[in-house]
C-alpha cells in the first residue's frame, strides 16, 4: 500500500489537470459557438445593405475571372475563398453590377481596381470591356487605377475614361504564349514506358510525353490561332486608347529601346505612349475619386460601395435574370470533362447531363443555352452530355451553344448536338481529335527496387498491370478504340455541320482554330457572345421580347446556402473594420512557384482523367 501511494498522487494530479483542460476546451468551444450564433443573428437582422446616394461602385476582381466558380467547402465560404487554387471572381457578378449601376441614380461612377485580378480568358475580358463601355453611355465616369498593369488587367483598364498609373508602376503587355513542360528525357531517365495512342498530327496534347520540344505542326497551328487573338487584343486596346494597333505593337516589340529612351522609367514610358492618362500616387487617386463621388466623413476617403455589397443590395433583382414569361435556361459547362459527377469548376458527364435534363423537363423552359468553357476531357462523358442535348432537341426545345474562351476537343464534341453554335472571334475551338495514354513502370521498379512481375494468364488481357509491360495485343486494341473514337467524332461533326467525313477530317486532325477561322471553315454558325446566343435561343423558341433567363445550377444544400449568406455578410462586416477575408493569392509565391504550379497542374490533370475506355478528347490549349 505504501509503495502505491507515491505513484497514485501523480496520477490524481495529472487526472485533475486533464479534466481542467477538457473543461476549458469545452467552455472555449461553447463560447465561440455562442459568439458565432450571435454574429449570424446580428448580421441576418441587419438585412440588405444600404447604398449611399452618390457613391462610386468599386469593381475590384479578386483572383481569376471565371464563368463558373470552382466548388467551395463550408470552410472556404466562411473565409470568402473559392476552392481549387485561390480566389476567383464570377464574371456574371461583374456584368450584373455594371448593368445595374448604369441606371442606378445612387451610383455616381465606377472605380476599377485591378491590382488583385489574376488571369482571365480573352472572351471574358471582352465581355467585361463591353459592359464598361455600356456603363459609360450613362454619362458616368469609369476610373481605372493601379500600381501595376499586366496585359489582362490593362485590357480592362484601357476601356475606362481615365487610366491612372502609380509613378513607380508599369504597364507590361507581354503578348500571348503557350509553353508547356516536356518530359521525354525525364521519362527515359526514370525508365517509364509511356504508351501513347492518338489520331491526328496536330493532336499535340500528348507531345510532352513523346518529345522534348514542340512539334513543327503544333507550332504552326498555335501561332496561327494565337496570332488571331493577339491581333484582336491590339485592335481592341488601340481603339479604346485612340491609337493605332501598329503603334501598340511597335511599343511591345521595341520595349527595351523605348524604356531606355524614357530613362529606364516604365511609368513615364507608358505615359509617353498614351497608354495611361496620368501618373498618380494612391492619395491622388483618392482625391480624384472624392471629386467624383464626394467624401465619406467617417473614412475620409471617397463615398463608395463594394461590388459584393452592391450585389447583396440588389438581391434577386439582378439584370442577368430580369424579365417575365417563359424562360431560356443557361447551363454552364466549365472545366475539364470527367466521367460521372463533378463539382462546379469541372464538367461531370452525369452531373452536367442532369442539369440539362432538369432544363428539358421544366415546362417553363422553352430553350436551352449551353455555355461551354472547356478544352475537353473524357470522350465517354462528352458523349453522355451530347446525348442529353440531343434529347432536349427531340423534345422540341432549341439548343444553342455559346462558346467562351475555350470550347475545343471534348468541348466541341458536346456542341455537336445543337441548333446553332455561337463563338467569339477569339474563342479557342476545334481540336477534333482523340488520344489515350497508359504508362507502365516495370523498368524503374526492376532497376531501382529489384522488383519484377511474372505469372501466367489465359489471355493477354489478364496480365494488364501498370507494373508490367503492356502486351502488344492490348496496345493494338487500344489504338483500334482510339481510331474508332476519332471516326465517331468525325461522324458527329459531319452530321451536325452537314459535311462529309473527309471534309471534316481535313480541318480536324487535332488542329486548334480561333473562333473566326472556325466560322470560315463551317465549325461555327455565328460570331457573338452569350447575350447574342440567349437572344437567338429565345427567337428560335418564338418567345419574342417577353422572356427571362434562368441559370440552371446544382441545387445547394441548406447548409451551403446558410454558409454562403454568412460569408457575404461577414465580408461586409470585416470591410467596415478595414479587413479582407480574401488572402493575397501571391502571398505564397516565389521564384519557383510558377514552375511548381505547372508540374502540379499537370499531375492534377492526369489524376482526374477517368474515362472508362481511357479515351480523351482534350486540347490542353490554355493560354499563358
Amino acid at each position: 500500500m505504501n509503495d502505491d501511494r507515491p505513484r497514485s498522487l501523480p496520477r490524481r494530479v495529472f487526472s485533475a489537470v486533464g479534466r481542467g483542460i477538457d473543461q476549458s476546451r469545452r467552455l472555449f468551444v461553447n463560447v465561440l459557438f455562442l459568439v458565432l450564433v450571435i454574429g449570424v443573428v446580428a448580421i441576418a437582422l441587419a438585412g440588405r445593405p444600404k447604398v449611399e446616394k452618390g457613391a462610386a461602385l468599386v469593381v475590384a476582381p479578386k483572383g481569376e475571372l471565371v464563368e463558373q466558380l470552382s466548388a467551395r467547402s463550408p470552410q472556404d465560404l466562411v473565409a470568402g475563398l473559392a476552392g481549387g487554387g485561390g480566389p476567383q471572381t464570377l464574371l456574371r457578378d461583374v456584368l450584373d453590377v455594371l448593368a445595374a449601376a448604369k441606371d442606378d441614380a445612387r451610383i455616381s461612377a465606377v472605380y476599377l481596381d485591378l491590382d488583385e485580378m489574376g488571369g482571365a480568358g480573352m472572351t471574358v475580358l471582352q465581355d467585361v470591356a463591353a459592359a464598361l463601355q455600356d456603363f459609360r453611355k450613362s454619362g458616368k465616369k469609369v476610373i481605372a487605377a493601379g500600381d501595376q498593369f499586366d496585359m489582362r488587367r490593362y485590357y480592362l483598364a484601357a476601356h475606362a475614361d481615365e487610366v491612372l498609373l502609380n509613378p513607380d508602376g508599369m504597364v507590361l503587355i507581354e503578348g500571348f504564349g503557350r509553353y508547356r513542360t516536356y518530359y521525354r528525357d525525364a521519362i527515359d531517365r526514370l525508365g517509364i514506358t509511356w504508351n501513347v495512342f492518338r489520331v491526328g498530327e496536330y493532336k499535340s496534347a500528348v507531345e510532352p510525353y513523346l518529345r522534348n520540344d514542340m512539334s513543327p505542326e503544333a507550332k504552326e497551328a498555335d501561332l496561327e490561332w494565337m496570332g488571331d487573338i493577339w491581333r484582336a487584343y491590339l485592335a481592341d486596346v488601340a481603339r479604346a486608347r485612340k491609337i493605332t494597333p501598329e503603334e501598340l505593337a511597335a511599343l511591345v516589340e521595341q520595349f527595351p529601346a523605348r524604356l531606355k529612351a524614357a530613362g529606364g522609367d516604365p511609368a513615364k514610358m507608358a505615359k509617353d505612349a498614351k497608354l495611361v492618362d496620368r501618373l498618380t500616387a494612391r492619395d491622388e487617386v483618392r482625391k480624384r475619386m472624392i471629386e467624383l463621388a464626394g467624401q465619406d466623413e467617417k473614412t475620409k476617403s471617397f463615398r463608395q460601395v463594394a461590388m459584393a455589397t452592391y450585389l447583396e443590395a440588389l438581391g434577386d433583382d439582378r439584370p442577368s435574370t430580369k424579365g417575365e414569361g417563359d424562360a431560356v435556361a443557361v447551363v454552364v459547362a466549365k472545366g475539364t470533362i470527367v466521367d460521372g459527377k463533378a463539382a462546379p469548376g469541372r464538367i461531370g458527364g452525369d452531373s452536367t447531363a442532369a442539369l440539362i435534363r432538369t432544363a428539358r423537363e421544366d415546362d417553363k423552359v422553352k430553350a436551352i443555352v449551353l455555355r461551354v468553357d472547356s478544352g475537353g476531357g473524357s470522350a465517354f462523358a462528352s458523349e453522355v452530355i451530347r446525348r442529353e442535348l440531343q434529347l432536349a432537341r427531340d423534345a422540341k426545345k432549341p439548343v444553342v451553344i455559346s462558346m467562351g474562351s475555350v470550347a475545343a476537343s471534348g468541348g466541341y464534341w458536346i456542341a455537336t448536338s445543337s441548333d446553332e453554335i455561337w463563338a467569339s472571334p477569339e474563342t479557342i475551338t476545334g481540336s477534333i481529335g482523340i488520344f489515350g495514354m497508359v504508362p507502365t513502370f516495370e523498368k524503374p521498379l526492376a532497376r531501382h527496387l529489384g522488383m519484377r512481375v511474372d505469372g501466367v494468364g489465359t489471355t493477354p488481357w489478364a496480365g494488364v498491370r501498370l507494373d508490367r509491360a503492356l502486351p502488344p495485343e492490348v496496345g493494338q486494341a487500344i489504338q483500334a478504340l482510339i481510331d474508332r473514337g476519332y471516326e465517331d467524332f468525325l461522324e458527329r461533326v459531319g452530321q451536325a455541320r452537314k459535311m462529309s467525313r473527309d471534309e471534316v477530317d481535313k480541318i480536324a486532325r487535332g488542329r486548334v482554330w480561333s473562333g473566326a477561322d472556325a466560322k470560315d471553315r463551317g465549325l461555327v454558325d455565328k460570331l457573338g457572345g452569350l447575350s447574342d446566343a440567349i437572344a437567338s435561343a429565345a427567337q428560335r423558341a418564338k418567345l419574342g421580347d417577353k422572356y427571362h433567363v434562368t441559370w440552371v445550377e446544382k441545387e445547394r444544400s441548406l447548409r451551403e446556402k446558410l454558409m454562403a449568406g454568412f460569408s457575404a455578410r461577414a465580408s461586409r462586416v470585416a470591410a467596415l473594420f478595414g479587413y479582407s477575408l480574401v488572402p493575397d493569392e501571391d502571398a505564397a509565391g516565389g521564384p519557383g512557384a510558377a514552375v511548381l504550379r505547372a508540374v502540379a497542374d499537370e499531375a492534377d490533370r492526369l489524376s482526374i482523367w477517368n474515362d472508362p475506355r481511357g479515351a480523351y478528347a482534350h486540347c490542353l490549349c490554355e493560354l499563358r
